[in-house]
């Protein structure tokens, strides 16, 4: 007769307990992916029960839940996709962590959609399709409602590919594909569609052009130089000058001009008195910060450090301001349809309309951002602190331009282009200047393509996506309108 040994059956339990802790491994893991859509789709359930409490006593008012839970859906993909571009330079220069970068971005977001977020807005996306032409209230209602869903399903789509797209552009094709299948062609405003087309190429181009003009000047004059940190102390406090004023202006254009009405001229005498006192101001506190460093790269990026945090939480701010429309805007049209029986060209927005578009951005930037602002800030080019700083100062400076200008630009694409602009021109930098200054031959064709600094596989999905995200929206947005249609008839 076999004997158990006494150890066996502690043996077997331990095995026993093994396989039941791998199994709560293997769970814990399959469950990980879906909590952050599970807090959405909570998030979005809240939203519904408080549109129930506003809206309660409208004939319509399932209609308003149901536009405010596909407004939800919205700003929860304007966060994870949009805000990427603001924080993720400053995330891929180490300037920020990324817990240090979503906190950030969540309250610069969320204080610019409340407080600067603008109290009327077109309910029609600035004019893409004349009210008139889609006069029947039910009508407009559907072709809103459309818009909003097909721009969310858009954006969703483009951030799990890994696409930094525009939402401003997905809620405009959105808007116009819905305007035709309402109204037919004749609705559209093609003058405003044919300049947000050319904002396509204008946007990106100007804003890496400007980036690498900056990226340029700091090469030149402080880190090519026998004296680093003698030349930094000069020209560090000019750059964030220029950086304060620049940003006095792009907030007194997109956020405080949505309280107080400031034209561009006031706007831009705002930015030099800014960015002059800024200079002087930072003079002391760059000779201090300098003073034991060495005379090395390394020692230049702690400089930019700061200014680039500030310049990162002060684009959030804007955006909040700017962006959450897309999200609300026909929101808030459906809502003033609901009660007033028909489109209007403007309408105010309600208090608890923009708490779901400036928290809903937030909710989205914590749950699905992460993954965008680490392609943004790392995968496309190599960014350090004063790289990511001419990312954001172009950013700034090309909104303002286009403001003067008359042009409609997605901040996105200016963002996205100043990143390709800083990595094209390290590109060409180090294969021309660099290797005349060293005296050294041409690299092989095998070495210069291994050399390259910028991903081009990112570079030709995030043109694709920004090529097909108007039309691509409209296609849905039209076949979303008709569906409704054919269901509620």
């Amino acid at each position: 007769m076999t004997q158990i040994s006494p150890d066996k059956p502690v043996k077997t339990l331990d095995t026993d307990l093994g396989r039941i802790g791998a199994l709560e491994l293997a769970t814990q893991s399959v469950a990980r992916p879906l909590v952050a859509p599970g807090i959405a789709l909570a998030f979005m359930v809240v939203v519904g029960l408080a549109a129930m409490v506003f809206a309660g006593g409208e004939p319509m008012g399932y209609v308003v839940v149901i536009a405010a839970v596909i407004g939800a859906y919205m700003a929860l993909n304007i966060g994870a996709n949009d805000v990427a571009n603001n924080m993720g330079p400053a995330v891929g220069a180490r300037a920020l962590t990324l817990g240090g970068a979503l906190v950030i971005a969540a309250i610069c977001e969320t204080a610019g959609a409340l407080l600067a977020g603008g109290e009327v807005v077109g309910t029609v996306s600035r004019g893409i399709i004349a009210p008139e032409s889609v006069a029947d209230g039910q009508t407009f209602i559907w072709a809103m409602m459309g818009a909003l869903l097909a721009a969310a399903l858009w954006i969703n789509l483009a951030t799990l590919i890994g696409a930094p797209v525009s939402t401003t552009h997905s809620i405009v094709g959105g808007v116009m594909g819905a305007g035709i299948a309402a109204a037919g062609f004749a609705a559209v405003n093609w003058p405003t569609m044919a300049a947000i087309a050319a904002s396509w190429v204008i946007s990106p181009l100007m804003g890496g052009v400007i980036a690498a003009a900056f990226l340029a000047f700091i090469n030149a004059r402080i880190i090519y130089v026998p004296d680093k940190i003698a030349a930094a102390r000069v020209w560090v406090p000019v750059l964030i000058g220029v950086m304060a004023g620049t940003f006095a202006t792009y907030l007194a254009i997109k956020g405080v001009n949505r309280i107080v009405r400031i034209d561009l001229g006031t706007a831009v005498l705002i930015g030099v008195v800014v960015g002059v006192a800024m200079t002087f101001a930072m003079r002391p506190v760059i000779a201090r910060q300098s003073e034991g460093l060495e005379n090395r790269n390394r020692s230049l990026k702690a400089l930019f450090a700061i200014p680039l945090v500030f310049s990162a939480g002060l684009l959030s701010f804007a955006h909040g301001a700017n962006d959450v429309a897309n999200a609300v805007g026909p929101l808030a049209a459906i809502v003033h349809a609901v009660q007033e029986g028909e489109g209007a060209d403007r309408v105010t927005i309600p208090l608890w309309v923009m708490l779901i578009g400036g928290v809903g951005l937030s909710v989205g930037l914590i749950l699905f951002g992460p993954k965008l602002i680490r392609m943004v800030g790392s995968e496309i080019t190599k960014l350090n602190a004063m790289r990511a700083y001419c990312v954001a100062l172009a950013a700034a400076i090309t909104v303002i331009i286009a403001s003067w200008l008359g042009l409609p630009v997605s901040s996105t694409h200016i963002a996205i282009g100043g990143i390709f602009g800083v990595g094209f021109f390290r590109e060409w930098y180090a294969e021309n200047v660099l290797r005349k200054d060293r005296g050294t031959g041409g690299l092989p064709i095998e070495e210069r393509a291994r050399r390259k600094l910028v991903r081009r596989s990112h570079f030709l999905t995030i043109i694709a996506a920004w090529v097909v995200t108007v039309p691509a929206a409209a296609l849905l947005s039209a076949g979303l309108f008709h569906l409704l249609n054919r269901i509620t008839l």
